[in-house]
C-alpha cells in the first residue's frame, strides 16, 4: 500500500487505444503513487457501454459519459432522458464532458449550444456535477452558464482549467469548481498559476485527462492518472502549502462534488 497521501484523479480517459491491454497496471501505478480514485470521461455516448465496464472492472474507477463540443456535429444529439438513465448506473458520477469548443470546431457552435444546455439540464435533474471542456469560448461559455444556473442551480467543474481570469471567476462566483491539469505544471504557465492561485483552495481539484498534457517530467509523454501527483505537487507549491495539506484539501473538495462517489464507497465498505 502506498504511503503517498491520497489524491484523486478527477478527468481521465482510460478507454482511450493509449491503454489498451495495459489498464491493470496503470491502475496499479496510480495506486502506488497515492492516486487511489480516478473518474474515466466517456466523451461519445456510443462508447459509453465500453466505459462502464471499465468502471465495472477495476474498483477506483468511476465513470461520467457525455458528447464532447468537438463531437457534436457528427454524433446523435445527447437526450436529457438518455443522460438521465445512464446516471442510474452505481458508478456513474457525472454528466459530460461537454462544454464549447470553438478553437477547432467552431462551425458547429450552434449545435455545441444546445449540447451545452441538454448536458446542463441533465446534471440539474440527476444532481451530478456537470463536467465542461471550454477552448476559446470564454464568453459564451460564461453567459449560458450565468443564465442557465439561474434557471435552476447544478454543480459542475470546469476541468482543465486553461482559460481566462474572466471565466474563472465567473464559474467561481457560480460556486463552481476549477480543475488543474498537467498544463498548469508546465514552466511557461506563470499566467495560468496566477490565475488559478486566486481561487479558494477548497474549489480546486487535479486531473490528467491522460493520456494527455502529461505534466514535467514526463511532458511530452503518453500521461496517466499516475503522474496526478505530479501535477497536485506543483499545484501545492502554486497555492504556499505543503503537499500533504493540499492533497487533504484536494480529497475534501471532490467528495463534496462528487457526492455519488463517497456514496458508493460508503455503501461498497
Amino acid at each position: 500500500m502506498s504511503t503517498e497521501p491520497h489524491i484523486t484523479d478527477s478527468h481521465c480517459h482510460l478507454d482511450f487505444p493509449d491503454f489498451d491491454g495495459r489498464l491493470e497496471e496503470v491502475v496499479d501505478a496510480a495506486a502506488k503513487a497515492g492516486v487511489h480514485r480516478m473518474v474515466t470521461i466517456c466523451t461519445k455516448l456510443r462508447n459509453e457501454p465500453t466505459v462502464r465496464a471499465i468502471a465495472e472492472a477495476h474498483a477506483p474507477v468511476f465513470y461520467a459519459a457525455g458528447t464532447h463540443p468537438m463531437s457534436v456535429a457528427a454524433e446523435p444529439m445527447a437526450q436529457v432522458d438518455q443522460l438521465i438513465s445512464l446516471a442510474q448506473h452505481p458508478k456513474f458520477v457525472g454528466i459530460g464532458e461537454t462544454g464549447l469548443d470553438y478553437h477547432y470546431t467552431a462551425e458547429s457552435a450552434e449545435a455545441q449550444k444546445t449540447s451545452l444546455r441538454i448536458h446542463i439540464e441533465a446534471a440539474r435533474e440527476t444532481g451530478l456535477p456537470l463536467i465542461i471542456h471550454a477552448r476559446d469560448a470564454d464568453d459564451d461559455m460564461a453567459d449560458i452558464l450565468t443564465e442557465e444556473h439561474r434557471n435552476g442551480a447544478y454543480a459542475c467543474v470546469m476541468h482543465c482549467f486553461s482559460s481566462s481570469e474572466a471565466l474563472a471567476t465567473a464559474a467561481l462566483d457560480l460556486g463552481f469548481y476549477l480543475s488543474m491539469s498537467g498544463i498548469t505544471a508546465f514552466p511557461k504557465s506563470q499566467a495560468l498559476r496566477d490565475i488559478l492561485s486566486n481561487a479558494p483552495l477548497d474549489r480546486v481539484l487535479v486531473e490528467t485527462d491522460a493520456p494527455y498534457l502529461a505534466p514535467p517530467p514526463h511532458r511530452g509523454r503518453r500521461n496517466e492518472p499516475a503522474f496526478t501527483a505530479h501535477t497536485a505537487r506543483r499545484a501545492a507549491e502554486t497555492f504556499g502549502v505543503e503537499y500533504p495539506e493540499f492533497a487533504a484539501q484536494t480529497e475534501a473538495n471532490f467528495e463534496r462534488l462528487f457526492t455519488k462517489v463517497t456514496a458508493y464507497e460508503g455503501g461498497a465498505g
